[in-house]
């Protein structure tokens, strides 16, 4: 049976969203949102087979076909097995992505001792308390307190939800966020993220995002937005703000995460990609899952 696979748009939501938001997949690559707003890179795809919904993607330059973990009611055994089908006939053996410990459970359960799985730290997700991230109560997050009073001193500020009309301040943000992080030394890495950001706040109420901004006077000096994943976590995608602001990036996290909808038990803030810098920001909020994801592979025939 050969799948038929087609391109995913912002007209696809509600049916992707209906396999995602019920599930029990709380990392990251399962926000519709991200999904949509990379698939200019990823020439993201999807497939809807005997209730399960099935994710085709290109990595290495487009060289590498790869997948999700079929996610739904449907056969998982069955799903996976044509989506090695599928693999082998555009010329490469199958590879998953994302793979996180309760889809390996799901996934040696259909093939057991078949499969290889390799972590890479890079990829895990952050995963936080709503509750902890609104009240930063308690010693763990003093220096985190410390910083929203220092802001609230310096500078009279108000949060603001994202409408259209702020999306034009948030991209001029952006724009001097990207210039301040030189773009020769990330290679191509800010470029996709810029173009993915740009996607995302010009179809902000058509991916199904909200998020909030900081204003100092007349100027936005930090943004943040994200969608829910599944059922109980929201993802947040996007965190910007003024380092000239110090403290900015702490208002902004407080600020929107005392602002999600409290059915939302966990956060979760995504990767650090490796990035020093940006993994010490994420454990400063003391995550309470870091979220192993894994590659797939089928093991060798002996």
């Amino acid at each position: 049976m050969q799948i038929q696979f087609k391109p995913i748009t912002l007209e696809d939501r509600d049916i992707i969203k209906s396999f995602t938001i019920p599930g029990d997949y709380r990392n990251c690559d399962f926000s519709f949102s991200n999904m949509c707003s990379w698939s200019f890179l990823y020439k993201s795809e999807y497939a809807v087979v005997d209730d399960s919904l099935l994710i085709r993607f290109w990595i290495e330059d487009g060289t590498r076909i790869a997948y999700m973990c079929p996610i739904g009611k449907g056969d998982l055994k069955q799903a996976v097995e044509l989506l090695e089908e599928d693999s082998l006939a555009n010329g490469h053996p199958l590879l998953m992505l994302g793979i996180t410990q309760a889809a390996k459970e799901k996934l040696n359960a259909a093939f057991p001792d078949a499969l290889v799985y390799i972590p890479n730290r890079d990829y895990s997700d952050y995963i936080y308390m709503r509750e902890d991230l609104a009240t930063l109560k308690g010693k763990k997050y003093q220096s985190k307190r410390n910083h929203i009073n220092n802001f609230k001193k310096q500078y009279p500020y108000e949060y603001l939800p994202i409408t259209p009309e702020l999306v034009p301040h948030c991209l001029r943000l952006e724009h001097k966020w990207f210039k301040a992080n030189d773009p020769e030394s990330e290679g191509d890495d800010l470029t996709y993220e810029r173009r993915s950001l740009t996607f995302a706040l010009q179809n902000f109420e058509a991916l199904g995002l909200t998020g909030g901004a900081i204003r100092v006077g007349t100027e936005i000096v930090a943004f943040t937005f994200g969608s829910p994943i599944n059922h109980n976590t929201f993802g947040v995608h996007v965190e910007k703000a003024d380092v000239n602001f110090q403290g900015a990036f702490t208002i902004i996290n407080q600020e929107f995460a005392s602002r999600i909808p409290e059915q939302y038990m966990y956060v979760n803030r995504e990767e650090d990609l490796g990035l020093p810098g940006l993994r010490q920001a994420k454990l400063s909020y003391n995550p309470v899952i870091l979220l192993e994801k894994n590659v797939v592979v089928k093991k060798p025939q002996s």
